[in-house]
């Protein structure tokens, strides 16, 4: 070991120290090949085992007669106060972004386990002033994670939020749908004809969010449109 690794080494021993790396699930110390969440935590999060039946679960089934889609895949349940909701809260209001990408990477391998393939992601567009608020889409952040086992690219161009809407959490089934209805546009839809698209999201609840992004995606011809969240409500 020469002298400039050795101080390099020394100096992240002392930071690991003075700042160490905790699980934002149980706050224990991370190992290095840990990143944001420790894999005892990972392994503990309820998983839906969509891959094993994308075309026959309960987000198609939510949407079915809705909206037109090839298949359907989430990794995790999503339940008000446990950890799943917790880890999102930490993605979208505390600008988490490694755990974001971290989550999207476990949605991509269960992705391709399934074998079935995509020719690009469109994440949910935010209202560019709220992206402005935040400083990101937590969409694109975990497009980002998926692209790591699925290497296609990211379209963040062509679906557009044209209507800045109020927040979709404390409303019912019927509000929501009407809180989202017409907001999505297109703009250069020739980038995206004929491809298959994977829409990605965070959490599907009632699904009024992804019904819209879909249907005004299927305005575009000869497309197929699949989608992808890290987590959907158990309905």
């Amino acid at each position: 070991m020469n002298f400039t690794a050795g101080i390099r080494r020394a100096s992240e021993g002392i930071f690991d120290l003075l700042y160490p790396q905790i699980c934002s699930t149980c706050g224990t110390h991370l190992f290095k090949d840990e990143v944001e969440i420790c894999k005892l935590c990972l392994k503990r999060l309820p998983r839906t085992n969509f891959e094993k039946r994308p075309t026959d679960n309960v987000v198609s089934a939510l949407l079915w007669g809705r909206c037109k889609v090839e298949s359907s895949y989430s990794v995790y349940y999503y339940r008000k106060g446990e950890r799943v909701q917790q880890l999102l809260h930490s993605l979208k209001y505390k600008s988490n972004q490694a755990l974001g990408v971290v989550l999207g990477s476990e949605l991509g391998k269960a992705i391709k386990s399934s074998e079935e393939s995509f020719d690009v992601m469109v994440p949910v567009p935010l209202h560019p002033l709220k992206q402005q608020k935040r400083g990101f889409n937590q969409s694109e952040v975990i497009a980002n994670g998926i692209q790591k086992a699925l290497d296609i690219p990211i379209n963040t161009n062509t679906l557009q939020r044209s209507v800045h809407t109020s927040t979709q959490t404390k409303k019912g089934r019927f509000d929501r749908w009407k809180n989202v209805e017409s907001i999505f546009h297109l703009a250069n839809k020739e980038s995206l004809k004929g491809k298959h698209i994977l829409v990605v999201d965070d959490v599907i609840t009632t699904g009024s969010t992804m019904e819209a992004c879909i249907n005004t995606l299927a305005e575009i011809e000869n497309v197929k449109i699949s989608l992808a969240t890290i987590a959907c409500a158990y309905l």
